[in-house]
Parts: structure tokens; C-alpha cells; sequence
């Protein structure tokens, strides 16, 4: 099992030229293609009367500009992936929306953590919205961006379908990395049926060749996202996998605790799938 396709939103925003460096470097790295998708929607409401109607000549100004952006993201884009195989697609989408449809040939997902407004999404992609929907596996980067090595990675376990889902999409990553921790934490209580769990993890994993030890830590659930970040410190681990947990409601999603930390508050690249 490797990944063969990636895929990251190319954006005309220089802040979203680390993000590019990462795909281009990791693609580089697992030798595989990658595709870069410029999606950006028009904003009627900006040029809207108050009855709804776009006035014409201000709709020709916002399509304009969104061609500008996107021509402007291509080049960054083939820039970045100048030394990888490479391609490039465009929609007048949601690029949450436009990157999950595209998704159906891509194997992982390269994306970032802020959280965005109401405006920005529809230049920028809602990373939540995107782990929820794109039915893979999304590699989430620090602002700053970086090289991921991945030499070392922390597994975030919680026993149900989301962790399984992320240790199962993480495996090509998992199998090169020289150590894994597979990490609960619980209550006091819980701390029997943790040690478990994460031992049980931790063996699947040697089955598959992966260098992986089990960790059951007593912590309260408002510092489960903390703990893990301490772990990976301690450890000088890059990277952190875990499942997305959340539901649905109108117009946003309502992440779990340790989902939402992760997510929004990222100190290293995080795996997320659901």
C-alpha cells in the first residue's frame, strides 16, 4: 500500500506557498504524482443590490479577478511541483467542495488548519468541511509549513470506527517510520481497558512491519488533545494521526475536543480521517 496520487488547493495567497512546498516535497519524497487544484467561487453577494440582483458591471470585475487568482495560483503551483509529475484543474466552486470531488483520484489529501470565515471559504478550503466529506485521508500542515519526515508519529486512539479509519489510511507513512506510539488517554477508571486497546493497536501494527509500542495515559478529556502534543514532543515526533470526529450542523460541523485542537491549533502535521 503506498500513496500514488496527492492533492492540494493552490491558492493565489503567498501564505498558502508553504502548503505547496510540503505537497511538492512529500510528493517528491513517496515518489508520487501530484495534483494541484485552483478552485475559487464567485462572490455574488459583493456585488449584489439589496434585492438579490448583481449589477453587470460588477459581476464582469468579480469574474475577472477570480481568473486573475486562479492563473495566479497555477503558477505558484507548477512552481512548487516543478521537480515532481504534476497536474493542474480549476473549478468555480467551494474549494472544499471541488477538492473532495476530486478526491475520487487522489489518495491523500494535502490541506491546512486555520479556520476561515464565512468569506474566506470560498478561496480557501474549510479543512473540516474537507476531512468529513472527501472520504480520505487529510494531511493537515503547520501555518508555517515544513518538510513532514515523519520518523517518528504519535497515533491518537480512541476506540471506534474514526481512529481505525486513520490507522489503516496512515499505513503507508506508519510502515517507514522508524517508531510509532499508540496513544489513549482516559480516566482512571478506564485505564485497564485502554492499556488494552492501544497494546492490541500496536500489534496489528508489528503485523504490518511497524516499529509500534503502546502508551495509556490518565488525563481529563479537556487535555487529551495537550497530552498528545506533549507525546509528540517528547518523542520529536512530526506527525500525529488520529480520526475526525464531529456531526453535521447547518452551515459548519461541531468537531470533537481533541478534533478541534488538533485542527485549529496545529504544532505539527496531523493525519486526519473519518
Amino acid at each position: 500500500m503506498s500513496y500514488k496520487t496527492l492533492l492540494v488547493h493552490a491558492e493565489a495567497d503567498l501564505a498558502a506557498a508553504p502548503r505547496l512546498a510540503t505537497a511538492a516535497a512529500l510528493a517528491k519524497r513517496l515518489d508520487a504524482a501530484l495534483l494541484g487544484l485552483g478552485a475559487e467561487m464567485y462572490d455574488w453577494m459583493a456585488v449584489s443590490d439589496p434585492y438579490g440582483f448583481a449589477a453587470p458591471d460588477w459581476t464582469d470585475v468579480v469574474r475577472r479577478q477570480v481568473e486573475v487568482d486562479l492563473q495566479a495560483a497555477e503558477r505558484l503551483f507548477r512552481q512548487a511541483a516543478a521537480a515532481v509529475q504534476h497536474d493542474w484543474g480549476i473549478s468555480h466552486e467551494a474549494p472544499a467542495l471541488a477538492l473532495a470531488r476530486r478526491a475520487r483520484a487522489a489518495d491523500l489529501i494535502i490541506a491546512g488548519g486555520a479556520p476561515l470565515d464565512g468569506a474566506a471559504s470560498l478561496r480557501a478550503a474549510d479543512t473540516a468541511d474537507l476531512i468529513m466529506t472527501s472520504g480520505r485521508p487529510v494531511l493537515v500542515a503547520p501555518p508555517t509549513g515544513g518538510e513532514l519526515r515523519a520518523e517518528r508519529i504519535v497515533v491518537a486512539w480512541k476506540d471506534g470506527r474514526e481512529a481505525r479509519r486513520a490507522v489503516a489510511d496512515a499505513l503507508p507513512l506508519l510502515k517507514r517510520a522508524e517508531e510509532v506510539v499508540v496513544m489513549a488517554t482516559c480516566a482512571a477508571p478506564e485505564m485497564e481497558d485502554a492499556q488494552a486497546a492501544t497494546a492490541a493497536v500496536a500489534q496489528h501494527l508489528k503485523s504490518h512491519g511497524v516499529t509500534a509500542r503502546a502508551c495509556a495515559r490518565i488525563a481529563p478529556a479537556d487535555r487529551a488533545g495537550v497530552e498528545l502534543n506533549i507525546e509528540a514532543q517528547a518523542l520529536g515526533a512530526d506527525l500525529i494521526v488520529a480520526g475526525a470526529y464531529g456531526h453535521s450542523r447547518v452551515r459548519e460541523w461541531l468537531l470533537g475536543g481533541v478534533t478541534h485542537t488538533l485542527l485549529h491549533q496545529p504544532e505539527r502535521f496531523v493525519l486526519f480521517s473519518h
